[in-house]
């Protein structure tokens, strides 16, 4: 057994079963061992940005961590952004980056470079492994960081010589890893805080949104007479009929301190203070008041469940259904045009059960998440690190992690761009995906933001920046040249009849929606 090999039954061992690759040279003794072992799922990339967010959506609807295989700094590099999207939402990842062999390295060779210092702002752990007798005990180290409560990332880099000399296999490996339990006095200082405070608000995220959880947190919410609310962006959020109806906080500024100026004192669960995306000027950038009171009752990495039975104990919450409960309500389909509220209206009537939605919308969804209130059960993930090409990758790892529940992504022209080598990996693994491509031909939230800083007569220059035409995309032939079928539509009939044979079919299917 070499060190490449101990490293893939390491990582079995530790229950990670998938590795999204985009391997180089100094990986081939990785690939080599994948032939070793059947069990291990490897999945090809076409690009080390689409590899990470595959990751990503993997752990968040699986819950355990899944493999990347990254070639050097460079490869490494080219993942960064969807890393720094995992890195938001909490997301667990094993990362194993190529390195040259250890005496090759002192050579200054064209692909050598500082790989931990790459790794370091995107990761939560990083190790270079020094021996192939230590690259089982290493992997198993970055598997039990990977899984630290709510999920980090852990990078791995594998020098060539340590891949392909002889190595150990770990008899036993330990990965577990707990949780902090909320204080006893913590816990009541929340209670207190609810029944003292004039205007109350609940404000939860992480696990604190899995479905039971969500429950029983509304059933405290109407015992203590206050509402319940959630950031803009979050990892996965239950949604639909028969679950809580979470409302979010705006993201336009002026809106969320709005919405928030009259809370006095908020609880926070599992989330963070609420702040605004961007600086712009004369707006604030915290979205409270002075005068509000903070309780951070649980942070992301508290054993979140826990705290909620013991908080739900102490109050006293009746059996009663919470007030916030969604009914099933299915919007009537509309006929004509495509706009924003159509869409979003196609979408609440037409979601199947148990969807998994993956919302890389940007300016055309804004609308979509109240109007699937009401609509079958379904999970809806957000893009918690505002990187765009967050997608269709993270559409891939749900798929892979879910294979019996139809993935829809959601996604705007600009963003896709990012990462359209999606669409062949998806072809290749015949994912059961639905891509909505919402063609404005432009950075369309990028036009708003240049009011937002004070530009209120931008000239040709500027708007050119922010146009997708002259050329236009074409994202049919896009996708049939990567082996993904798809069309174009331009009224919400043909939206409907296409979206349907979409859902009704298994494999990807694209619609590119002209708006």
């Amino acid at each position: 057994m070499n060190g490449a090999e101990s490293l893939v039954a390491t990582l079995l061992k530790g229950d990670v079963n998938v590795c999204f690759t985009n391997p180089g040279t100094s990986e081939m003794h990785f690939v080599a061992a994948l032939d070793q072992y059947e069990k291990m799922r490897s999945i090809l990339c076409l690009f080390e940005g689409c590899a990470t967010g595959a990751a990503d959506g993997y752990f968040r609807m699986q819950r355990t961590p899944a493999s990347t295989l990254l070639h050097l700094g460079p490869g490494l590099a080219n993942g960064l952004a969807n890393l720094h999207n995992a890195k938001k939402a909490s997301s667990g990842i094993v990362n194993i980056v190529g390195e040259h062999a250890l005496d090759h390295i002192k050579l200054n060779a064209p692909l050598t470079s500082d790989i931990e210092g790459i790794a370091r702002p995107v990761s939560h752990w990083v190790k270079t492994s020094k021996s192939s007798k230590d690259i089982a005990i290493d992997g198993a180290e970055a598997i039990k960081m990977a899984k630290v409560n709510p999920g980090q990332i852990a990078t791995l880099i594998l020098p060539g010589d340590t891949a392909w000399n002889e190595g150990n296999e770990l008899d036993r490996v330990e990965f577990k890893s707990s949780s902090n339990k909320v204080p006893t006095d913590s816990i009541q200082e929340g209670i207190e805080a609810l029944q003292s405070a004039k205007n109350p608000l609940i404000l939860v995220g992480g696990a604190a949104l899995e479905e039971k959880n969500l429950i029983k947190i509304a059933k405290i919410a109407d015992k203590m007479n206050c509402p319940i609310k959630t950031d803009w962006f979050n990892a996965r959020l239950d949604k639909g009929a028969g679950r809580i109806n979470s409302v979010r906080i705006p993201y336009v500024v002026d809106n969320a301190v709005e919405v928030l100026k009259s809370f006095d004192t908020i609880i926070v669960i599992g989330a963070r203070r609420p702040v605004a995306f961007f600086a712009y000027p004369n707006k604030p950038g915290i979205l409270t008041q002075d005068s509000t009171k903070f309780v951070e009752l649980a942070s992301l990495s508290d054993d979140i469940t826990d705290l909620i039975e013991k908080l739900s104990d102490k109050i006293g919450v009746s059996n009663k259904v919470p007030s916030t409960m969604s009914k099933l309500k299915i919007p009537e389909i509309p006929k004509g045009p495509i706009n924003t509220t159509s869409l979003g209206m196609v979408l609440g009537a037409l979601i199947p059960e148990n969807a998994i939605v993956v919302d890389e919308s940007v300016t055309t969804g804004r609308e979509f998440f109240n109007q699937t209130a009401g609509s079958c059960p379904h999970t809806w993930l957000n893009n918690c690190g505002g990187s765009i090409g967050f997608g269709m990758p993270v559409a891939i790892g749900a798929a892979i992690a879910c294979p019996h529940q139809k993935v829809i992504a959601l996604e705007g022209d600009g963003s896709a761009m990012y990462t359209v080598q999606s669409l062949w990996t998806m072809a290749r693994e015949n994912l059961d995906i639905v891509v909505l491509i919402f063609a404005n031909q432009s950075y369309k939230i990028l036009q708003g933001e240049l009011t937002n800083v004070g530009v209120t007569n931008p000239g040709k220059s500027a708007l050119e920046m922010l146009s997708l035409k002259d050329p236009s995309l074409d994202w049919v032939s896009v996708s049939k040249g990567m082996g993904v079928d798809g069309v174009r539509v331009d009224n919400i009939e043909d939206l409907v009849k296409n979206f349907k044979h979409g859902l009704k079919e298994n494999g990807p299917f694209l619609i590119e929606v002209m708006i």
